[in-house]
């Protein structure tokens, strides 16, 4: 395997997941039959510009289809998040009735919905029709497609003052195409924002959850600064945020645009990560090691419990829950009895791999469960807050994410 930045040839491994179906590939009730595709997950790490990364086992358009599962409006907390951020771009750069707005993975519109309601254009391009038609029927401007840089130069005849893309970076094969394509759709002054899980965070707080094969990269502020720069692409500030277990967005331009001025929160978190030695193979060395004993102390904790006699269900159909039931091999009908999810696209579905069936959320509240497994560990503060309205059931809550943890 190539690195899909600079071509280097890749040796060192990161973290070895072994093999499993992708993590949003849902079984509806007559696939149970059916044999699933599992494939390898291994990613690696360049010794040459850094980025971290998993070969394109699955193509991208076999996972991003019109069965995609994930429906970005069910989580209220997501949804402030991107309230807050349409607040706060308009009243930086002065967004109005003049610009352009557009997303790229806009899921089901539940971003840009906020710049139509301030009377703003936008655009939305995502690749699933069956979050894209969510938008488009509630008025969003969407296009049905994968955006790259053929999709730029053939589709987009109206350049984009303001391109988003939250936690699409990540999910893209080929992301040399895909900033060449943002480079092409950029107005001379226009601003590019980006989002995305950092992957210092992942390695700090043992977020291996967060690896599936629709993640094809996983990205630092120092790997992304090389990949965007050889388009022709500068960052000019970068926030950290708390979402995803911890995430940066930044923000970019054209590189001989002169009007805005690379801000030192650029320099100091390249600087840090430089001190913690992301530069250095070292830094990846032991990421297996900790995962493995993540692995086992979620194993150990189920057994016990199922020795006991204690109900045990999870929360959160999540991707994560996926990467975590399939390498710990939990099965359905073994050691946990059903996942709930708020979503009604995952309700009555099943878990790749491990089968462990999706309910609605009152079964949840039926069984009276002893210990409830938060899969979307970022979402657990949320999850409780919503599930201590329920006064008839008092579990204990359960997070395997960066260490079990029993609250």
């Amino acid at each position: 395997m190539k690195c899909r930045h600079c071509s280097n040839k890749l040796t060192n491994i990161f973290c070895d997941l072994q093999t499993c179906p992708p993590s949003n590939a849902m079984l509806k009730n007559d696939e149970l039959n059916l044999h699933e595709k599992y494939f390898p997950l291994k990613i690696f790490v360049c010794e040459n510009c850094w980025l971290v990364q998993v070969d394109e086992i699955e193509k991208a358009e076999n996972i991003f289809n019109s069965d995609y599962t994930y429906f970005s409006s069910y989580s209220s907390s997501w949804l402030n998040h991107a309230k807050e951020y349409v607040d706060y771009m308009i009243q930086r750069f002065g967004f109005n009735q003049e610009s352009l707005i557009v997303e790229i993975a806009s899921n089901d519109g539940y971003l840009l919905k906020n710049f139509v309601s301030a009377n703003i254009p936008v655009l939305g391009i995502e690749p699933t029709s069956n979050t894209a038609k969510v938008a488009i029927e509630n008025g969003v401007n969407t296009i049905i497609n994968f955006f790259n840089s053929s999709f730029a130069e053939k589709f987009l005849h109206k350049k984009a003052d303001l391109i988003i893309g939250n936690n699409v970076l990540a999910h893209v094969p080929d992301i040399n195409d895909f900033v060449k394509g943002v480079k092409i759709s950029l107005k001379p002054f226009g601003v590019n924002t980006f989002e995305f899980p950092h992957l210092c965070k992942l390695v700090e707080f043992n977020q291996f959850d967060t690896i599936y094969h629709e993640h094809f990269s996983y990205l630092s502020l120092t790997s992304l600064k090389q990949i965007f720069e050889r388009q022709g692409l500068e960052i000019f500030d970068v926030q950290e945020l708390s979402t995803h277990g911890g995430s940066l967005r930044i923000f970019t331009k054209h590189i001989d645009d002169n009007t805005k001025v690379v801000k030192s929160t650029v320099f100091d978190l390249l600087d840090f990560e430089s001190s913690i030695g992301i530069n250095s193979i070292e830094y990846y060395s032991d990421f297996q090691q900790k995962i493995n004993k993540i692995k086992n102390d979620f194993i150990l904790f189920l057994i016990e419990a199922r020795k006991m006699n204690k109900k045990v269900v999870g929360y959160g159909a999540a991707a994560k829950g996926s990467t975590l039931l399939n390498y710990a091999g939990v099965k359905s009908g073994d050691l946990i009895d059903f996942i709930v999810d708020a979503s009604p696209h995952k309700q009555g579905k099943y878990m790749p791999g491990s089968r462990i069936p999706v309910l609605p959320l009152d079964k949840l509240i039926e069984a009276c469960p002893d210990y409830v497994i938060i899969f979307p560990w970022n979402l657990k503060e949320e999850i409780i807050q919503s599930l201590s309205r329920y006064t008839q059931i008092s579990p204990k809550y359960v997070v395997a994410i960066p260490e079990l943890m029993i609250i």
